[in-house]
C-alpha cells in the first residue's frame, strides 16, 4: 500500500516540476546540501526566486536571514564582501565560495543538483 501511495506522490511531484529521487539519490542531496547556505531577505523578490529554484530541486539548504538575524548579516559582508543577497555560501575546500546574483545561485543548482543528474 505505501509503495503505491508513494508512487503517486511521486506523480504528482513531477507534474507540478518538483525533483523526484529514489531515497539513496535524496540522501546524497541532502548530504550535498548541507555545505550550502543561503543568505536572504524575507521580501527580496531575487530570493524568493532563487527558494522556488530550492523548492523545486528540493535541495534543503540552511537558510539564513540578514534581516533579522544580525550575526549573519555581519558574517555576510565579512566573509562575502557584500551585504547583498541572494548570496549563496558555499563550503569547497579551504575557502568557502560566495555566489551572488539569483540566476547564478539557480545556475549552479541545476548544473549541481537537476534531475538530470539524479
Amino acid at each position: 500500500m505505501f509503495d503505491r501511495l508513494k508512487a503517486g506522490v511521486d506523480v504528482i511531484r513531477k507534474r507540478a516540476g518538483v525533483a523526484v529521487r529514489n531515497d539513496a539519490a535524496q540522501a546524497e542531496v541532502d548530504r550535498s546540501a548541507q555545505q550550502l547556505t543561503l543568505y536572504y531577505r524575507p521580501t527580496c523578490p531575487f530570493c524568493i526566486k532563487v527558494f522556488i529554484a530550492l523548492r523545486r530541486l528540493d535541495v534543503p539548504v540552511q537558510r539564513r536571514n540578514i534581516g533579522a538575524d544580525d550575526a549573519a548579516r555581519r558574517e555576510l559582508v565579512a566573509e562575502g564582501g557584500r551585504q547583498m543577497v541572494p548570496c549563496l555560501r558555499i563550503e569547497e575546500g579551504e575557502q568557502p565560495r560566495w555566489l551572488y546574483e539569483s540566476d547564478d545561485i539557480i545556475a549552479y543548482l541545476e548544473s549541481r543538483f537537476g534531475t538530470g543528474r539524479c
